[in-house]
This record gives C-alpha cells, structure tokens and sequence, in this order.
C-alpha cells in the first residue's frame, strides 16, 4: 500500500500511573478514543451507496455490502470496546464515561497525531482508520489532510495530586499504560483497595449479547478486558490480520483493485458532516440551510444524547432492580438502531447530503445521579422525540420517519412501568 511504511519498532516510553486519579485519566481518554472511533466508522458505514439506482454495477454493490458487513462488525466491537472501558472504570470506582469533544477532534485534545473526524468511505477514511488503528511501534502516516498539531509541552510532569496528560502513541500503548497502572497501584495497595467498584452496576453478557463482555472485579479481568480491546483493534503481537487494522487494509486493497479497474467508481455517496450550529469547541464547518434537513439533524442528535444518558445511567445503577437494569439496557439497544436519512444540506451545496455529526452540546447532560428524576428525564426526553418523529413524518419525503414515533411510545412506556406514582421529597 502506498503510504505505508512499516520501519522499526519505536521506542514507545512506559506511561506513568502512581494515582487513582491517573488511571481515571488514562480511562477517560480511552473512553473518548474507541467512543470517537465508533462514530468515525458509523459514517463512514452509513455514506455507502446502497442500490444499482446510485450507480453501481452489480458487481460493484456485491463488494459494497461486503465492505458494509465488515465494517458493521467493526463498529459492534467498538462498541463492546467502550463498554469494556467504562466497565473498568466502574471497577475502580469512576463515574461511566461518555463525554468527548465536538467533530473533528483536533490533536490538542490527545496527543499530536491522534486526530478523529468524520469522513465518508474511501481510500482517505480507510487510510485513516488503518493509521489509529496500527500495531505498537508500527511506523505509518496518516491519510492526506491529517497533519500533527504541535503543542507546547507541560512545565512540570505534576505532583500526583493532579492527573496530568501523557503522551501515548496508539491505542494499543494507551491500553498498556492502563494495564501497568492497574498492576502497579494494586502491587502497592492491594487488588481489594484498587477495583472499589459495584460489579453489578457493569455491562454484562447477559444483557447486551458479546460473548467478550465481563464484570472487571480484579486484575485479571481487568487484563482480559484490555487484552480483548487491544487483540480486536491492533491484533495480537505480530498478527493483526484478524483485527479492525487487518480488516482495513484489506478493504483498501479491494477498494484500489475495484478502482484500477474502473477509475470512475465511488462506493460512498456525497455525504459531508453538517451542522445545524456549530458547537462551541468547533471553529469552522459546514452548515445546513435546507429546514427540513435542519430539523431532521436536531433530531438525530436529540436521539444520540437520550442514548448516552441511557447509557450513563445503566453505568451509575444506584437503586435500580435487576428489572430496571433490563430495561435500560433494550431501551439503549434500540435507540441505537436508527440511520438519518439522506438529506440536502441546502443551495450552497448542491447535490451533497448531510451526514450525522454526533454533537454533543453539554456532556454533563448524560449524568442523571439521582434514581426517581433519571426515569422522568428520559422518559420526558422519549416523549419529546416521540413528538417530533411524528410531526416530522408528516413532511413530504420523510414519511420514513413516523414509524419511529411507535417505537419510542414503546420505550417510553416501558420506562413508565418502572417510576414512581408519587415522590416524596424533603
């Protein structure tokens, strides 16, 4: 592949985890990195063209929907990934983590050279994904368009007190950190003093199906968590090509065949990420000006927050039975299982659609700490949707919409079976 350079390994230097509060740190970050990857893949899953009516030869779509089912299989181990995370930050003690900032992730917010956007399929997003996805010590660039920002450097390294940034290199270096962490305070402390946490409060096989999904409560499955995220990502130590990295180079390689055969051929539609206002800690991007598209995007992202508070609050489970902690999770499932329609951006940008730009405009929003309010926030919040769908689903081309309106009525009274009739407060 071109771009590729595999050199000798680098020297990657031991991250530094003498705190709780470093190791909550370091979590944090991986939290952000497989969230943010999750929603990169999401894109680029959902701007692939999906009939001969868009151009495609039969051939071609066969290859297309192959690319699609692997890269859904990507995305439903990301997703496992971030589970996996926030399990074992629960385990130390740590609120779940689901926050991020805004698209695109500029490498201020990590170390430089870890940039995250959304951009749809082709040799520039697998070029990418294959760059944050590669082995430790792997020399590689970045696609095209993806530049380092430099960054001035701490003045001090900190004093424990305070968790202070430490540069990783690849998610695989960033899990080793943890896992050295975690071995480090318990050798210090003592397992029991280290992984404080509720087992029962974690994300579990019997709950969302991966047969990979474990309670952490101790060291060793801590180490089998992070051994399943780092195998799955960036292989297992010299054999990547089972993982996300081995899988994207081998659909780069069928990309460029299929293109050196016919040069005209483009397998994604003319998405670009598109927002309805741009978020606070984004400078500069495209905005939508058809009002429809406009009100269609709000509702995605309306629908992407209630799923991280869900999320969150299957995470926080101060109070909930086992019967609520069910709900939470089918209720997460299913407002997961939606995909915006192709849209306008509007006249500026004639013949290109909008694409979902996951914005999330207050990340404290997610946390709902206290049982009775959690249950009627969400279920005011389905309720909200439920509205709009069906208002939406009215509007000529967007009758796909009004089914939806049903399902979230379902969801939102299956959260109603489980709040209170009455509250009593102080």
């Amino acid at each position: 592949m071109s771009g590729e350079a595999e050199g000798q390994p680098a020297a990657e230097p031991a991250l530094t985890v003498d705190t709780r509060e470093e190791l909550v740190y370091l979590l944090g970050q991986a939290c952000e990195i497989e969230h943010g990857l999750m929603c990169e893949y999401l894109y680029a899953q959902f701007s692939l063209k999906r009939g001969l009516d868009e151009g495609l030869t039969e051939g071609q779509l066969a290859r297309v929907q192959a690319w699609e089912k692997a890269l859904i299989g990507v995305i439903k181990q990301e997703m496992l990934h971030l589970a996996l995370a926030n399990n074992i930050l629960t385990a130390i003690g740590a609120a779940p983590h689901f926050e991020r900032p805004n698209f695109p992730i500029l490498s201020r917010w990590y170390p430089p050279g870890v940039q995250i956007a959304l951009v749809p399929f082709g040799e520039r997003a697998l070029r990418h994904f294959i760059y944050l996805e590669r082995p430790e010590g792997m020399a590689l660039d970045d696609a095209a368009g993806f530049t380092a920002t430099q960054h001035a450097q701490p003045l001090t390294a900190g004093d424990g007190l305070v968790a202070v940034g430490e540069e990783w290199r690849t998610v695989g270096h960033l899990y080793r950190g943890i896992e050295a962490g975690l071995a480090n305070l318990s050798a210090r402390y003592g397992e029991d003093a280290v992984f404080i946490g509720p087992a029962r409060a974690q994300a579990v096989t019997d709950i969302f199906e991966w047969p990979e999904l474990l309670a952490v409560t101790d060291l060793a499955s801590a180490g089998q968590a992070i051994e399943t995220i780092v195998e799955q990502g960036e292989g297992a130590r010299g054999d990547w090509i089972k993982s996300h990295f081995g899988i994207f180079v081998g659909i780069l390689e069928d990309l460029l065949t299929e293109q050196a055969v016919d040069p005209a051929f483009n397998p994604a539609r003319p998405v670009e990420p598109a927002f309805v206002r741009l978020p606070p800690d984004v400078e500069a991007g495209t905005l939508i000006e058809d009002p429809a598209t406009a009100q269609v995007a709000d509702l995605a992202n309306a629908l992407y927050e209630v799923t991280l508070q869900v999320l969150s609050r299957y995470y926080v489970h101060h109070g909930e039975t086992a019967a609520e902690f069910d709900i939470l999770a089918r209720t997460a499932k299913h407002l997961m299982n939606w995909v915006m329609p192709a849209l306008p951006v509007g006249p500026s940008h004639p013949g290109r659609t909008a694409g979902l730009t996951f914005d999330i405009a207050r990340p404290a929003v997610f946390l709902l700490p206290h049982q009775d309010a959690a249950w009627k926030i969400i279920k005011e919040r389905l309720d909200a949707l439920e509205r709009v769908f069906a208002s939406l689903g009215q509007q000529a081309g967007l009758g796909a919409l009004a089914p939806l309106a049903g399902k979230l009525h379902s969801m939102s009274q299956d959260i109603l079976t489980y709040i209170p009739k009455t509250t009593t407060r102080p």
